[in-house]
């Protein structure tokens, strides 16, 4: 069994934090394509069901030194920053 270093542990962790970060991208994106308004409860409990999960996926790499925190938060933001960008893209439309 090959040994597995630091490094690649640390570049794995961010792969799947990051993976997890594309799937809630993902899910929104086909609520807003099936036209389910973001001013929707079902909406903002998915969303924030999901952000909260992933925020604690992130915390608990972060305690194990799997990855940096700076990294974490950059995961995090960075989905914010689609969602805010799907969200207006979202609101430009149905204002046409």
């Amino acid at each position: 069994m090959p040994v597995t270093s630091a490094i690649e542990i640390q570049q794995k962790a961010i792969q799947v934090l990051q993976a997890d970060a594309d799937k809630i991208l993902k899910l929104i994106e086909v609520q807003m394509k099936n036209l389910t308004m973001p001013q929707c409860p079902l909406y903002e409990e998915v969303l924030d069901t999901q952000m909260f999960g992933l925020s604690r996926e992130i915390d608990f790499a972060v305690r194990l030194k799997l990855v940096q925190e700076d990294t974490g938060k950059r995961i995090l933001q960075e989905l914010e920053r689609k969602l805010s960008e799907l969200n207006q893209l979202y609101q430009e439309q149905i204002q046409k």
